[in-house]
C-alpha cells in the first residue's frame, strides 16, 4: 500500500473541507427554499379564508384568521 505524501494529504484535507462547506450552503439553499415554499402555501391558504370569512361576513373568523396571518408573518420575520 502506497502512503501519502505530506502534501497529498494536505490537498486531500483541504479538498475535503471545500467539499463539506459546499455541501453545508448546498443544504442551506435548500432550507431556504423550502421555508419559503411553506411560507407561500400557509399564506395563500390563510388569505383565501380571510377572503371568505369577509365575503360571508364572519367578523369572529377574520379577526382569528387575520391574527395567524399576522403571527405566520412574524414568525418567518416578513
Amino acid at each position: 500500500m502506497k502512503e501519502k505524501s505530506y502534501s497529498e494529504l494536505m490537498k486531500s484535507g483541504a479538498m475535503n473541507r471545500k467539499k463539506e462547506k459546499e455541501a453545508y450552503v448546498l443544504n442551506l439553499y435548500i432550507d431556504m427554499i423550502l421555508s419559503e415554499a411553506l411560507l407561500n402555501t400557509e399564506k395563500e391558504k390563510l388569505t383565501r379564508r380571510i377572503d371568505q370569512a369577509i365575503d360571508n361576513r364572519d367578523k369572529k373568523a377574520f379577526l382569528q384568521l387575520s391574527s395567524q396571518f399576522k403571527e405566520l408573518n412574524k414568525r418567518f420575520g416578513t
